[in-house]
Parts: structure tokens; C-alpha cells; sequence
């Protein structure tokens, strides 16, 4: 996969846009799988959407009841392991949270930049440098997880 030249998440781009094509291409892909695109499984992708950063599931979850949508862990917690399995969200390990998919329908792996001043997140497409060892050594990747935290473009201060 091509290097993103400016990983979503960090950039200025048309949000509403973002968000409208990540909706659109989750309704195409459960219409061609089959699944289920549920009102709250909507929702769910709706929330993650609102901003290029990670929430967790009870945040998620405070969201949803507070629109009367569900008010127990498991529909937060169904919603998100749905919505990660068709890959239209990733589960950021470092923060064990979420985070609405950069790159709907497309096969990759993905990387991960976590600001740790405002909480963003931009995800980076792109193979990962183990591919090639991997593949070397005759191992089968099934899922690899890059993380790497430090400061977005807005939170580090300017030079002197």
C-alpha cells in the first residue's frame, strides 16, 4: 500500500465529507456481506466518527444512553466488536479504545499515531516493516498492531 502523504486524523480536511463517505461505504459492504447495519451499530460508527480520536466503550456507551439507545455494557461492547470485525473500526491497544476506520473497505494494516496532548489519532496505511522479515522466515502475520504516541502538528510548540 502507498504511504499516506497525510494521515487522516491530524490533517485539515472536510469532516462532514469524512464522515459521510466512512457511513456510505459501511451501509455498501454489510449490504454485499449480508450483516446487519443496525441502528446503534450506526450510531456507534456515527460517535467514532465525530472525531479523529479514541474513545472507550463506557464513553461510547454514556453517549448511547444518554439518546436512549441502550444503557448496558454488552450494547457498547457488541456494537464495537461489530464494527471492528467488518473494519470499520480498530481497537487502539495502548488505549484500550476505538477508533473509527481511515480507510473503510480497504485491506491493510493499519499504524496508529496517538497524540498525547489532545487525544488524536491518524491512522497510517502502509505494510509494516516485519512483512518482509516475516515473510522470510516463512511466518503467517495474522494481525499486527503499531502504536506510537508523541505530539500531533497542533500540539507541539512552536520553534523559538
Amino acid at each position: 500500500m502507498a504511504q499516506s502523504a497525510s494521515p487522516q486524523g491530524f490533517a485539515k480536511h472536510d469532516h462532514g465529507a469524512c464522515k459521510r463517505s466512512a457511513i456510505a461505504a459501511a451501509e455498501v459492504a454489510c449490504a454485499a456481506r449480508g450483516a446487519q447495519f443496525t441502528p446503534v451499530r450506526r450510531r456507534v460508527l456515527e460517535i467514532l466518527l465525530e472525531a479523529h480520536a479514541a474513545m472507550g466503550a463506557y464513553d461510547v456507551l454514556e453517549r448511547l444512553a444518554a439518546e436512549g439507545l441502550g444503557s448496558k455494557p454488552p450494547v457498547a461492547y457488541r456494537a464495537l466488536a461489530f464494527l471492528t470485525e467488518q473494519g470499520f473500526a480498530h481497537r487502539i491497544e495502548r488505549l484500550n479504545a476505538f477508533v473509527a476506520c481511515a480507510h473503510p473497505g480497504a485491506v491493510h494494516d493499519p499504524a496508529f499515531m496517538i497524540c498525547r496532548g489532545c487525544g488524536a489519532v491518524a491512522e497510517a496505511e502502509g505494510e509494516p516493516p516485519l512483512s518482509a522479515s516475516a515473510k522470510a522466515a516463512g511466518f503467517v502475520i495474522e494481525q499486527t498492531v503499531v502504536e506510537a504516541e508523541g505530539l500531533c502538528p497542533g500540539c507541539q510548540e512552536p520553534a523559538a
